[in-house]
């Protein structure tokens, strides 16, 4: 090959068009890159845009277990919406809870009050009137407290008499919480029991706790929770399968920074379910019962129950094993002996959503049975 010159080259390669097939491959790689880079671009867009939709989809599974917020929360203080009404309406007074409520038949009775269903303007209610004067106290606290805390959590009041130590409440024809099994044991209601279901159950249990220990009314604790009966009792389960709490006569404020614990009396702790701060501290003196001398305890004794209520929920449909599996630890955590080292029942709700969230994820399919 004969020796080219430096301006001969350039005016040959000029002539090629490029520097020959070098040139040639330098400048298809130049071109590829050119295109490679949109495509880059758009990838790193869907992968965004994918991260966005996850997000959402996980805010509203956060979300599902409030989705019945709309029906009591858009009226004004004071006032009720329910069933197919259109507008909000004040809370009926004594006038129109005599002439216009009318009793059907009684549907249970307690210590404190006596339950009739009844009907007003062609929706069912429910009527509470005092049993026996010997709980006035209770009923009057018990009807202050459904005033103070009306929302998504607590049955919604529909009117109240004073005079008569009567109110009125909506009416949910599931009855409590405590008839979960045997209302998804119905035919009509069987395709819902599934781990979805309870365990959006549980997470809305724990999700009222929080708002009782976090309430406008102050830090409220359960005192009438002395066995796992009762205290699924405190719940209704709507017609939507959400729960509110019903029954707050024995909702005490709690306050251990001001030194407000709660002291529940005999009759609240007659039972088999109370945390280790409640029991009788002077049994191996044989002392009797007193209500003075009972030590105090606050809303850390709602967060020892949780477990146990969660286990009911939770039942033996498939995929509950694998709940429990995730919500194991913090489960362990609630049995702390030491009240103080419990979680809060805002930490426990902050797992029970991770968990419901990331299962709802991975298997949103209520048939879905391979979980692991």
């Amino acid at each position: 090959m004969k020796y080219q010159s430096k301006k001969s080259f350039l005016r040959s390669c000029t002539y090629r068009g490029c520097y020959g097939e070098d040139a040639t491959t330098m400048a298809k790689g130049v071109s590829s890159t050119s295109r490679s880079v949109p495509v880059v671009l758009l990838c790193l867009g869907a992968l965004l845009f994918a991260n966005v939709l996850i997000y959402l989809y996980i805010e509203s599974l956060y979300q599902t277990s409030e989705t019945h917020v709309a029906i009591h929360g858009d009226c004004p203080p004071g006032h009720f919406k329910m069933g197919t009404m259109k507008n909000c309406s004040p809370w009926l007074q004594c006038p129109a809870v005599r002439s216009e409520v009318r009793r059907l038949k009684m549907i249970g009775q307690g210590a404190v009050k006596k339950v009739f269903l009844s009907e007003w303007k062609g929706h069912k209610v429910a009527v509470s009137q005092l049993s026996t004067p010997e709980y006035q106290e209770d009923f009057l606290h018990g009807l202050s407290m459904l005033q103070a805390l009306q929302g998504p959590h607590v049955v919604l009041l529909v009117g109240l008499c004073l005079e008569d130590h009567t109110f009125v409440t909506e009416y949910q024809p599931l009855g409590s919480l405590l008839n979960l099994d045997s209302v998804l044991g119905q035919e009509k209601y069987r395709k819902l029991d599934t781990w979805q279901t309870r365990l959006r159950l549980a997470l809305e249990y724990v999700s009222a706790l929080h708002f009782l220990h976090n309430s406008p009314a102050g830090t409220r604790v359960m005192c009438d929770s002395n066995d796992l009966a009762k205290t699924l009792s405190q719940f209704l389960l709507t017609s939507d399968f959400h729960l509110v709490v019903n029954d707050l006569d024995a909702l005490p404020r709690a306050d251990r920074a001001r030194g407000q614990l709660v002291k529940c009396g005999s009759r609240e702790l007659q039972g088999d379910f109370v945390a280790p701060e409640q029991l009788w501290p002077h049994s191996k003196e044989g002392a009797p019962f007193s209500d003075e001398l009972m030590l105090g305890y606050d809303e850390k004794t709602d967060v020892w129950k949780i477990p146990d209520v969660a286990h009911f929920l939770l039942g033996r449909v498939p995929g509950g094993d694998v709940a429990h599996f995730h919500l194991f630890q913090i489960h362990g955590e609630c049995k702390r002996t030491d009240p103080a080292q419990r979680p809060s029942a805002r930490d426990v709700l902050g797992v029970y959503r991770t968990v419901y969230a990331n299962m709802m994820k991975d298997n949103p399919s209520p048939g879905s049975r391979d979980m692991l």
